[in-house]
């Protein structure tokens, strides 16, 4: 049995990573930064118009509070976040995929804390007997700070991550099975 046989490539996984992931990087990318946007719009009513937390909603938020305070809504984008960065990270080489896997990585934690906060609701219990939901970082940074650095930190490395794979070294465009980065010129 040859290795193709083991891992055929084809499939959603390997369409994706292959001639399908630079639109798929790019549509990931547009959920991401829309999302992004939604915590500096929030952030912004809450340090430079001066709204009370629960008024500063970000910008879907204002015309669908039900949206900032549904734990299933910020669950449901942590899976999608993470469900994303595993879909996607196959097409990654060399340093890019070094800097995937930390971006992964640290999602992994921010999903567990979306989680968390989940099963406060579903369970109707709050964490140390709090008086809402909180996740454990929670505990100490308040959370619209705690989620504008969690997006930052899973931001940032995944962001260097398609920078690189855009500017591969040799070896590891030889290894690429997508068409993510322009031609060299010689």
């Amino acid at each position: 049995m040859t290795s193709a046989s083991v891992n055929p490539p084809y499939g959603l996984v390997a369409n994706l990573n292959g001639e399908r992931h630079k639109p798929a990087l790019g549509f990931f990318a547009f959920i991401v930064v829309a999302h992004w946007a939604e915590h500096i719009a929030q952030a912004y009513q809450v340090y430079v118009l001066n709204w009370p937390l629960p008024e500063a909603r970000g910008v879907l938020g204002l015309p669908f509070p039900w949206l900032v305070t549904s734990e299933w809504m910020h669950y449901g984008y942590a899976l999608l976040m993470l469900i994303g960065l595993v879909l996607l990270r196959r097409g990654f080489t060399g340093r890019s995929r070094t800097w995937w896997n930390i971006s992964l990585g640290i999602q992994v934690w921010h999903h567990f804390e979306h989680f968390l906060l989940l099963m406060q609701v579903i369970i109707g219990a709050n964490l140390l007997g709090g008086p809402t939901p909180r996740s454990i970082i929670q505990l100490l940074v308040p959370r619209l700070e705690l989620h504008l650095f969690y997006n930052a930190i899973v931001f940032v490395p995944m962001v260097v991550a398609m920078l690189l794979h855009r500017k591969p070294n040799s070896q590891e465009r030889a290894t690429m099975a997508c068409a993510c980065a322009p031609e060299r010129v010689s």
